[in-house]
């Protein structure tokens, strides 16, 4: 299937150029405007209320869904996708959170036997299912499972420690001074800092090198033609890792980026030298934000940029000959001041006392949404580097895999730290798209559809033998007093969607074709919604140290104290759901408690159903509708459903007991629903919606599906009278507060209440935010609880 979506909202350019002849790089430019408007990017951010937790405690998330260009709020999807994998990336817990106005919000209740490890946090829209895992939102969670110990690392085949090079541009160049990017991960998936060599064939050192920050640096020389060159590094107990460097092309194009204040130089080295134009076209978000055009001059070409044109975030600078992209770099820049959301935070006081009413007040320069978490900066809490939402959008949502400490790169400013975010880039992948794809000037493929308006649930339709069943007919329904039901024709792969915008929590749904047809040897099976595979490499975790035993004994005593005594019963949040039927009002109505009852059903339809005509023939019972409105009677059996459920044969319904049923529905007319007409609807429902024991198909698929997350409300124990604040109950809570759905006026505090509980220690207040704008922004700070006297 292929899916375009053009909104107007987003659409940066015009379609529409002057008739005048332009440059190959103004060309250039015009087709990714096109392709950029056909392949709208959506991102997703999750904060998550801590960044490490204890098994058998809860997780609770915000979502906040922007477009990848301006990264403003995107209310496209309806849903998103909540996955926690382990470090085989299996799916350990997974979630449908419903999206609204482009956030969204709900839970994870880590199982109290899951093992200690290192997992992964996943997000994604069915949308973002076309870009691939690469670009979902991932970050790594630390879990503890405190009655287990902490693993060691298991032994390994493999060398413990992972050494990568990336030339910069793309690719070495024979007698060109190349910059090289290396990264160096360990066995528990972090960088790691190494200090190595580079030798020729010969053995002769031509360059040294050393990591600058999280396992990642870089170094130039200048390989020689035909020559391999080899990196070493000394690893402990006296061991070598060797790692071949990427072989150096005898003709191709090197590239070269240096900042001096707002200015960037791109210098491009072309080997052979030849007299040619060089284009570059710089991007940031698929969006054009420059283009420059240059000659080739003694083998060198340099384009100069101002970085003032470019907008916050990652810019792709792509080189082009004629119209192939030769080389390309990655340049971070990072945003003012005025370009983040500047939220302002503090506690109501420095210290509180035990059960006591602490008081936070935030403001924000404009309206935003934002989410926030209290929790107690224990060892564990304070082994991850807190969340920072502009650091996700702004730089890690448009590079592959994971940024270890992504704020670091907006927080610091120094030379340090500019060349730590040099590096970063350097080895990183190049752009989400292929520029083949963008030139070809066809609109991206897109396999995945956004879920418009709400949860789009998927089957397969297949032949006894395996193979795919197009062009069939599947029935979707949830039998309840207020059902749902749809139909579907199979896709050539033998797909079904079902949009079923208001499928919440667990119910029982029934999928089939129609079994009293040809139909009757088809096989059908629900398609997972979550994607398989993909996702961060393989992460493990570190021995806890010493210094954590205490921490680690406050969170196994606080996650069994919660177990043993438990707070009230979870109080859920409203959501919407279905009222009517899908036909909505019926032109027949009857309850049939107003009636006298009679014994069988087929004595209640000739009765008191005027619009529904019984006939008897030769295979049994046939129902007619008489089409009021054309006054002709209908040929073949309406759809006949039973809370939902369609029955295919009338005598199936005829000899069911009718002292089951509370009421009947009747469309007396020929009715549309997605592809299929029927001649009318009769529609019976139960008394308490559950098929009162009719029986089902053997062939048809049942199930208990869970479907979007009913979001919780956070419970916190108040302390408002002393008989509370005297209660024998413990209250060891390291989490205090959580909040998902703050709205900030702008420049309007906004003051937030809650208690303190009864551990003394250091608590982190930490706020996500956004602006309608775009503007991402956070702040965090503390408060101390003191012991109890």
């Amino acid at each position: 299937m292929r899916f375009c979506v053009f909104l107007s909202a987003v659409a940066l350019g015009s379609l529409a150029y002057p008739a005048q002849a332009q440059s190959p790089a103004d060309s250039l430019a015009r087709q990714l405007r096109r392709y950029q408007q056909q392949a709208l990017t959506e991102q997703l951010y999750v904060h998550h209320d801590r960044p490490a937790y204890a098994a058998g405690e809860t997780m609770w998330l915000k979502v906040y869904v922007v477009d990848g260009t301006q990264h403003r709020p995107l209310a496209m999807s309806k849903v998103a996708y909540v996955e926690l994998l382990d470090a085989a990336r299996r799916p350990v817990l997974q979630a449908k959170l419903a999206l609204r106005q482009a956030l969204g919000q709900g839970t994870l209740a880590l199982p109290a036997e899951l093992p200690s490890g290192r997992y992964v946090l996943r997000a994604y829209t069915n949308w973002m299912k076309n870009a691939g895992p690469d670009y979902y939102f991932q970050a790594p969670i630390s879990i503890v499972n405190t009655w287990q110990p902490v693993a060691a690392p298991t032994a390994s085949a493999a060398p413990a420690l992972d050494l990568r090079f990336f030339p910069e541009g793309g690719q070495l160049v024979a007698g060109v001074p190349g910059r090289l990017g290396f990264k160096a991960t360990n066995a528990l998936g972090r960088g790691a800092a190494v200090a190595g060599t580079v030798a020729d064939e010969r053995g002769t050192v031509v360059a040294s090198f050393q990591t600058l920050r999280a396992g990642m640096g870089s170094f130039v020389f200048t390989p020689a033609l035909g020559q391999r060159y080899t990196a070493s590094v000394a690893l402990p107990g006296g061991q070598k890792l060797t790692q071949p460097l990427p072989a150096a092309a005898a003709q191709g194009y090197a590239l070269q980026l240096r900042e001096a204040g707002p200015s960037l130089s791109v210098q491009v080295q072309a080997r052979p030298a030849t007299a040619e134009t060089l284009y570059l076209v710089a991007h940031t978000g698929q969006r054009v934000t420059a283009t420059e055009t240059t000659a080739v001059a003694g083998g060198q070409a340099v384009f100069q940029l101002d970085a003032r044109r470019l907008p916050p975030g990652i810019s792709h600078l792509t080189v082009f000959a004629g119209r192939r992209p030769v080389a390309e770099r990655l340049y971070f820049k990072r945003p003012t001041a005025g370009q983040l959301l500047a939220m302002q935070g503090q506690a109501g006081a420095a210290a509180y006392a035990p059960r006591s009413r602490a008081t936070v007040q935030l403001q924000a320069p404009q309206p935003a949404a934002a989410s926030l978490a209290v929790y107690r900066l224990d060892s564990l809490a304070a082994s991850a580097a807190p969340a920072d939402i502009a650091a996700a959008l702004l730089l890690a949502a448009d590079l592959p895999g994971y940024v270890e400490d992504a704020g670091y790169y907006l927080r610091d400013s120094s030379a340090t730290a500019r060349q730590a975010t040099d590096n970063l880039l350097l080895t990183q992948g190049w752009r989400r798209f292929k520029w083949e794809d963008v030139l070809a000037g066809a609109p991206p493929a897109a396999t995945y559809p956004p879920e418009l308006n709400g949860f789009q649930l998927q089957g397969r339709l297949s032949q006894a033998g395996g193979a795919s069943a197009p062009g069939k007919v599947a029935y979707l329904s949830l039998p309840a007093r207020t059902f749902w039901f749809g139909n579907a024709v199979s896709e050539a792969d033998g797909r079904v969607r079902f949009e079923v915008p208001h499928l919440y929590g667990v119910r029982k749904l029934v999928l089939q074709p129609n079994y009293a047809t040809a139909d009757s040897l088809l096989r059908v099976e629900l398609l997972s919604s979550f994607t398989t595979g993909g996702g961060l490499g393989e992460l493990g975790l570190a021995p806890a140290p010493a210094r954590w035993a205490t921490s680690l004994s406050e969170r196994h005593l606080g996650v069994q104290t919660q177990r043993a005594y438990p707070a009230p019963a979870a109080q859920f949040q409203a959501v919407p759901g279905d009222t009517v039927a899908f036909y909505g009002k019926p032109d027949e109505h009857f309850f049939l408690d107003e009636y006298t009852r009679f014994p069988t059903v087929e004595d209640v339809m000739r009765e008191y159903v005027p619009a529904v005509l019984v006939r008897k023939r030769r295979d049994g019972f046939h129902f007619v509708v008489i089409d009021r409105p054309r006054h002709i009677n209908l040929k073949e059996n309406p759809l006949t459903l039973l809370d939902g459920l369609p029955v295919f044969n009338i005598n199936q319904i005829m000899a069911f007991d009718p002292l089951k049923i509370k009421r009947l529905d009747v469309m007396a007319n020929r009715y549309f629903l997605g592809s299929q007409t029927y001649d009318g609807v009769v529609s019976y429902v139960t008394y308490k919606g559950d098929l009162g024991g009719f029986p089902l198909n053997p062939r048809a698929l049942i199930e208990e599906y869970e479907g979007l997350q009913v979001p919780r409300e956070f419970y916190a124990p108040r302390y408002d009278t002393d008989p509370q604040r005297q209660s024998r109950l413990p209250d060891l809570r390291n989490l205090l507060y959580w909040n998902p759905d703050l709205r900030l006026a702008a420049n309007q505090p906004q003051t937030l209440d809650f208690f303190t509980g009864d551990q003394a220690g250091r608590y982190l207040v930490v706020v996500q935010g956004l602006g309608a704008d775009g503007k991402p922004g956070s702040t965090s700070f503390s408060f101390e609880v003191k012991p109890a006297l």
